[in-house]
C-alpha cells in the first residue's frame, strides 16, 4: 500500500453560495428521527450525489474505513492517534455521539468547533437540496436525505477545509450501503462480528458479516480483527478477499502482560507484516485486540512500520469515552456502550478484574434497543450484578421498559434469584439517574450507546448547574 495515495489538490472550498444554519439548528437536522428530505431511498447513490455536487471533499485527504460489530469506535480512535504519533493531520468520524453531535468530528484528536459543525451540516444540506431540485426538474423521484447521509457529507466537508491527511471513517451500519462507503479508502479494517441491525443487515452472523465484507474491495489493504473468526464469518470473509485479489492482515493473537495493580497501565504485545509491537494501555485489558487492530491499519496505510516510542505515546493518550467510563466519582457512575452479547461479556470481563465478587458490585441500570439481541444482552449482564434497575433509553429504537422488566424477571427466576433483584423499573433514564443520586447509591449503566450518553449527558448538565 503506498503512502498518501489520493493525489493532492488545492485548498478545498464549497462551490457554491451556503445559507449557514445556526448551531441549533443544525443540530435538529442531525437529530431528526426519520429522513430530513426526499422519497427516493435511504440509497448510496444519495450521498455519492451529494458528494459529486460539493467537487468531493473526500478526494482532498486519504480514507481509512473501519467496519465491524463490536471494537469498531475504539479501533478508529486508535487509529487516528496513532496516525496523529507518527505526523499525520488525522480526522476522525464516529457515530453516534456520546453527548453532543460534534463529538463525532475530531481533527488532529479535538473535537469540531460548534462554528465548523454548522458550517458542515449547512453545506450538507446546500448540496442535498441542489441535487433533489435538479432531480425533481427532470421528472425524478427526489432521494431521500437520512440524518447520518447528512453528517457523513458534512463531516466531510469539514475536514477538507481543514486540509486533513488521513480521515479515520467508523461505519455506521454494516457496510455495503452506509454513508461513508461513498468514499474510497485506501484501507479498511473489519473488527469482530455479532449479531448487530437484525432487522436491517439479516439475523445471522454470516448475513451480517457479508454486508460489512462488502467494504472489502481491489487494491484496499484489509485487516481483519478478532471475532472475524467464526467459521461462518471466516468463510464469507475468506471469499470476498479472494474476489477482490487482497490477501488480509489477520490480527489474531495478542498476548498480554498483566497490569501488577488494579488501574495500573499494562503491555501487550502484536506481530503485524512488518514487526512487533510492545505498546502499553491505560484501558480494560481487552481493548488491547482493538489497539493491535488499529496498528496494523496504520502501519498499512503507511506502509511501514511504525516508530514504537510515538506509539506508545499515542495510545497511552487516546481516549475511549463510553468505554468503561468513569463519569462520576461520588457515588460512582460507570458507563460502558456495550450494545451487544459479545461486547457486554467483554464488559463484564473487565468489570471482573475490578470486582471479582457479584455481591461487591453496584447496581445495574439496563436499557436496550429493539434491534439488537436483547435476549443475548439479558443473559450476559444480568447475572453479573446483585441488583437490576431497568429504565428506557430516549431513543425511537428503545425497547419499553416494562417490555426489558419482564425479560430481566425471567431471566432472574431461571437463576433461582428473588423477584427483589429487580431493584427498580423506570420510564426515563433521568429518573433513574435522579432516584440513585439522591439515595447516593453507585451505578453501573450498561446495555447501548444511547443510554451511556444519556448518562454522561445528564450528568454533564448537572455539573454545569451546580457552578456557581
Amino acid at each position: 500500500m503506498a503512502e498518501a495515495l489520493t493525489p493532492k489538490t488545492d485548498a478545498y472550498r464549497v462551490p457554491f453560495a451556503v445559507e449557514e444554519l445556526a448551531y441549533e439548528e443544525a443540530v435538529r437536522l442531525a437529530a431528526d428521527t426519520g429522513t430530513i428530505s426526499g422519497d427516493a431511498g435511504p440509497l448510496l447513490e444519495t450521498v455519492i450525489a451529494m458528494l459529486d455536487e460539493l467537487e468531493r471533499p473526500d478526494r482532498h485527504f486519504d480514507c481509512l474505513q473501519v467496519a465491524g460489530t463490536n471494537g469498531k469506535t475504539s479501533t478508529a480512535r486508535f487509529t487516528a492517534a496513532i496516525l496523529g504519533g507518527e505526523g499525520r493531520r488525522a480526522a476522525l468520524y464516529t457515530s453516534p455521539q456520546l453527548v453532543r453531535y460534534p463529538e463525532r468530528m475530531e481533527i488532529a484528536g479535538r473535537v469540531v468547533s460548534d462554528g465548523a459543525f454548522a458550517h458542515g451540516v449547512s453545506a450538507a444540506r446546500a448540496a442535498g437540496r441542489r441535487v433533489n431540485d435538479r432531480r425533481t426538474a427532470a421528472g425524478e423521484r427526489a432521494y431521500t436525505i437520512t440524518p447520518f447521509d447528512l453528517l457523513t457529507v458534512a463531516a466531510l466537508v469539514i475536514f477538507a477545509e481543514a486540509a486533513v491527511d488521513v480521515a479515520v471513517l467508523e461505519v455506521g451500519m454494516g457496510g455495503r450501503w452506509d454513508a461513508t462507503s461513498a468514499t474510497d479508502p485506501v484501507a479498511v479494517a473489519i473488527t469482530g462480528i455479532g449479531l448487530d441491525h437484525m432487522r436491517i443487515l439479516g439475523d445471522t452472523l454470516a448475513a451480517i458479516a457479508g454486508e460489512k465484507a462488502a467494504v472489502i474491495k481491489r487494491g484496499r489493504a484489509v485487516t481483519l480483527g478478532e471475532g472475524a473468526h467464526e467459521p461462518s464469518v471466516q468463510q464469507v470473509m475468506d471469499e470476498a478477499c479472494r474476489a477482490a485479489g487482497v490477501v488480509p492482515a489477520v490480527v489474531n493473537h495478542v498476548s498480554l502482560t498483566a497490569p501488577a495493580h488494579l488501574g495500573d497501565a499494562f503491555s501487550f504485545s502484536t506481530t503485524t507484516r512488518r514487526a512487533i509491537y510492545t505498546p502499553r494501555l491505560m484501558k480494560p485489558l481487552y481493548q488491547a485486540q482493538n489497539a493491535a487492530c488499529a496498528i496494523q491499519l496504520a502501519e498499512d496505510y503507511l506502509d511501514r512500520p511504525l516508530d514504537p516510542a510515538a506509539l506508545d505515546e499515542s495510545l497511552m493518550a487516546c481516549p475511549t469515552p463510553g468505554r468503561f467510563d468513569t463519569v462520576r466519582a461520588r457515588p460512582l457512575v460507570l458507563v460502558d456502550a456495550c450494545h451487544n452479547p459479545q461486547s457486554c461479556e467483554a464488559f463484564v470481563s473487565a468489570l471482573g478484574e475490578l470486582a471479582p465478587a457479584v455481591t461487591e458490585r453496584p447496581a445495574l441500570l439496563i436499557a436496550a434497543l429493539t434491534d439488537k439481541d436483547v435476549a443475548g444482552i439479558v443473559d450476559v449482564l444480568v447475572p453479573a450484578f446483585p441488583r437490576i434497575a431497568v429504565t428506557q433509553a430516549a431513543s425511537p429504537r428503545a425497547l419499553p421498559a416494562e417490555e426489558l422488566a419482564t425479560l430481566v424477571g425471567e431471566r432472574l427466576a431461571s437463576a433461582g434469584r428473588p423477584r427483589s433483584d429487580l431493584a427498580g423499573v423506570y420510564p426515563s433514564v433521568e429518573e433513574a439517574l435522579c432516584a440513585y443520586t439522591e439515595a447516593e447509591e453507585p451505578l453501573v449503566a450498561a446495555g447501548t450507546i444511547t443510554l451511556a450518553g444519556e448518562v454522561a449527558g445528564l450528568l454533564r448538565d448537572a455539573r454545569a448547574v451546580a457552578r456557581p
